[in-house]
C-alpha cells in the first residue's frame, strides 16, 4: 500500500454516536421514505435485482422461462429499474463515507483465535449465502422486516424476526468456542 492509501485510512477513530440518537434518526429515515415514496428499507431486493441481472446476462433464456426471474428482468425488463436498487448502493456507499469519514475504515479480517481467515471467510460467506435464500423466501431481509414490516405491525413480519434472533441466538452456541 502506498503511504497516501495508509495515511487515509490512520485517521484518528471518532465515537459511534448514542445508539438512541441512531435509532431515532433511523427511524425518522424510515418514516420519510414511507411518506414520500411508498416503499420501506430493505437490502435483499436489490441483492436478487443484481442476480438476475447477471443471471440475464449469461442465460437470458433461463430468466424467461422462470416466473420468478421473469419477473424481475424477463423480456425487455430491466432488473435495475426499482426503487431498491440506488437504496442498496447509497447504503452500501453511505456505510464506506461513514466508516472513512470516522476512521473506522480498515481492511481486517474479525475472528477467535480458533479459526483461520480462510474458514471465517467461508462460513461468512456461507452464513450470508443461506440468511440471503432464508430473507428471499420470507419475502424480505432483517430490515425489510423488521423496520418496514414492523412499523406496519405486520404479524409475519414479528415472528420472523423472533425466528432470526432466535436462531442466532441458538446458533451462537455451538460457534462460540471460535471466538474464545
Amino acid at each position: 500500500m502506498t503511504t497516501f492509501v495508509k495515511s487515509i485510512l490512520k485517521r484518528p477513530t471518532k465515537p459511534f454516536v448514542h445508539p438512541y440518537f441512531g435509532g431515532m434518526i433511523l427511524g425518522i429515515v424510515l418514516f420519510l421514505a414511507l411518506f414520500l415514496t411508498g416503499n420501506g428499507l430493505g437490502s435483499s431486493g436489490a441483492t436478487s435485482r443484481l442476480v438476475t441481472a447477471a443471471t440475464d446476462l449469461a442465460a437470458p433464456g433461463h430468466v424467461d422461462r422462470t416466473p420468478y426471474l421473469l419477473k424481475l428482468a424477463g423480456g425487455d425488463k430491466n432488473p435495475f429499474d426499482d426503487w431498491i436498487v440506488p437504496v442498496f448502493f447509497g447504503a452500501l456507499l453511505g456505510g464506506f463515507a461513514s466508516g472513512f469519514f470516522n476512521g473506522r475504515l480498515k481492511f481486517e479480517i474479525t475472528k477467535g483465535p480458533q479459526i483461520s481467515n480462510r474458514a471465517r471467510m467461508l462460513f461468512a460467506f456461507l452464513g450470508g449465502a443461506l440468511f440471503l435464500y432464508g430473507a428471499r423466501m420470507a419475502r424480505g431481509c432483517t430490515s425489510g422486516q423488521a423496520l418496514t414490516g414492523g412499523t406496519t405491525l405486520a404479524a409475519g413480519s414479528w415472528a420472523i424476526m423472533f425466528a432470526i434472533f432466535g436462531g442466532a441466538y441458538a446458533m451462537a452456541y455451538f460457534v462460540r468456542k471460535m471466538w474464545n
